[in-house]
């Protein structure tokens, strides 16, 4: 349990025991937060404002009476070093740092460092990443592979059923006019597909392909009996666009591979078989209205900018299903199917709308009951240059992915070798991958997913300030101290050396370490990654001060303090991983 719950148990017990009548009704109104300046002490409880109102006390007696309970209980003793009243009703609670230190003691020996296994373990299906096939990754896929892929390691390191979904676009009427297209230039396809082709090149042709469909009515005529060849099952397009999709995704696995992402991919075409069930099912219901000859849901509180009814469009009227009608399918499918009690879409926030509508028109058709299933849309916002305008190249295109990340990659070489002349060559080229991927992926992380954020190469590879380059660093300082010290970490665990926390930078410390279950629960609760960064990086920073200030070799608390080293290295290599994020042992 996390020092917050634990907190609020002994704060509900003692609310049941001086407000006995009102309990019930008062009990969900305790709240724990941490402190927010040292000065009030660890944690902080403020909910005496909203008792009085039931209460009919002043804020200030309840808490008098609160705290006078709360010092009489048996566990307070050991509990607390200090419970005092501020303000208005606040109560500041100070925690012994005996107690922080047995609860070191007993992350050290815990593989899971404190973090329960939940009682009732959900399936959770993420969606996330996406890629349209045909088309090159580019940094506009950035946060949604990373964040997807934090978010899928945070849940699955808290005990969830996680399955990793990448619901590429690898289906629709860009496939019938490249098909087409290659056809013209590559006649050959008909009977065998060149074994030489790659991803730029079906870029290259995409875009002929698109510019000729605008411009030639024959041509896209041609391009249309592709679609109806594609959709009927017509063998020789399916080859064609199997091809497509299998050059389209070796390449996106590069990137995933560079990236260290496991994700399974199933595309739009997977969900297919299950588009006419759908308009069936919502027709036998009467959910669908005809407008215009398209098969429509109109949901209430949705309008256009008129504030007519805004529809959620099933059908065209030609008879062709869209992006919703393939979403629906695929939510019914993870929840029925599946049997996902949570989906998660890891979609940019201009997708909003169209989610919410979707959300609302399942619900509505019965595919899944909010009382079981939670859906959560996790947004986030642009990745913009350094002038605050969206990340492009010199040329105006959209930047590569790929190119992103190699560049990443080269310039953090730069800084290493500036660091240590030294460094031999294939440590370099290891080091430089590792720290240069980080950097991107910390960078995007450390970011509120909901904002718009920055992206400069300079600033994510600094070895100061809130960067994969200053974690790791605290990380490989406690790897270096550990080594001078000449001590089996293992042994000192296993013989139950006691740690002692005397100076107030080692209690800032300790306690730091024995809140990462908490910070994982508000990770789980809110799936916001810069919760953890945050957290990682006041962990990191508090250890730099901790390491100007308190000797460890050779001084008298030496093993004590080489535990505490211990604890925060095991938070720090677990945090990193759960980033996405690979460790280093040297820089």
């Amino acid at each position: 349990m996390n020092f917050s719950n634990l907190l609020k148990e002994h704060c509900v017990a003692a609310l049941i025991q001086t407000f006995p009548k009102q309990a019930p009704e008062c009990a969900a109104l305790i709240e724990i937060t941490q402190a927010t300046q040292q000065k009030f002490g660890h944690y902080q409880l403020n909910s005496a404002m909203k008792l009085s109102k039931i209460l009919n006390e002043n804020p200030r007696h309840i808490a008098a009476m609160l705290v006078a309970t709360l010092k009489t209980t048996p566990a307070s003793a050991a509990l607390f070093a200090n419970i005092e009243i501020a303000g208005p009703g606040f109560i500041n609670f100070t925690l012994k740092h005996q107690f922080i230190a047995k609860r070191i003691h007993a992350q050290l020996h815990d593989p899971r460092l404190g973090v329960p296994i939940p009682e009732h373990p959900l399936k959770v299906i993420i969606d996330f990443s996406s890629p349209n096939i045909a088309k090159e990754m580019h940094v506009g896929h950035l946060r949604s592979t990373i964040i997807g892929d934090c978010i899928a390691r945070i849940l699955t390191f808290a005990g969830h059923s996680v399955l990793r979904l990448n619901h590429v676009g690898d289906w629709g009427t860009q496939f019938g006019m490249l098909i087409a297209y290659l056809k013209i230039v590559l006649p050959e396809i008909n009977n065998l597909f060149p074994p030489n082709i790659d991803l730029s090149d079906l870029v290259m042709w995409y875009k002929a392909s698109k510019k000729r469909f605008d411009e030639d009515p024959e041509f896209k005529k041609q391009s249309q009996m592709e679609v109806v060849a594609l959709q009927s099952g017509e063998a020789n397009a399916i080859r064609i666009w199997k091809h497509i999709c299998s050059i389209s995704s070796k390449a996106y696995q590069n990137i995933y591979d560079l990236l260290d992402i496991d994700i399974t991919e199933r595309g739009e075409s997977f969900y297919n078989p299950y588009l006419a069930s759908v308009i069936a099912d919502l027709e036998q219901k009467n959910l669908l209205k005809t407008s215009d000859g398209a098969k429509c849901i109109y949901l209430k509180g949705f309008t256009n900018r008129e504030g007519d009814p805004l529809p959620l469009i099933l059908q065209k009227s030609d008879g062709a299903y869209n992006y919703a009608t393939t979403d629906m399918a695929a939510l019914r499918h993870r929840v029925q199917d599946e049997e996902g009690n949570w989906l998660i879409y890891v979609i940019d926030s201009g997708q909003s709308l169209h989610l919410q509508m979707v959300f609302e028109a399942a619900q509505l058709a019965g595919y899944y009951d909010p009382n079981k299933v939670r859906i959560d849309h996790v947004a986030f916002g642009l990745v913009l240059d350094a002038e605050g305008k969206k990340f492009k190249t010199r040329s105006g295109e959209t930047e590569r992915l790929v190119d992103l990340l190699e560049t990443a990659i080269i310039k953090a070489r730069e800084k290493l070798l500036k660091h240590n002349q030294d460094v031999i060559e294939t440590e370099l080229q290891a080091s430089a991958k590792i720290l240069g991927i980080n950097a991107v992926k910390y960078a995007d992380l450390s970011s509120n997913r909901l904002s718009d954020y920055a992206f400069s190469y300079e600033k994510m590879l600094k070895f100061e300030g809130n960067t994969a380059a200053f974690l790791l660093y605290a990380y490989v300082r406690i790897r270096s101290i550990q080594r001078k010290a000449h001590i089996d970490m293992a042994s000192l665990i296993a013989d139950n050396v006691s740690i002692i926390l005397e100076e107030p930078i080692e209690i800032s410390v300790g306690l730091l370490v024995c809140q990462f279950n908490e910070i994982l629960d508000n990770c789980v609760r809110e799936l916001l990654p810069n919760r953890l960064t945050d957290y990682l990086f006041r962990l990191a920073e508090n250890f730099h001060v901790f390491f100007h200030q308190c000797r460890v070799e050779g001084s008298a608390q030496q093993n004590s303090r080489l535990l505490l080293c211990e604890a925060v290295a095991q938070v720090l290599h677990q945090g990193i991983l759960l980033l996405g994020l690979k460790p280093l042992d040297r820089m």
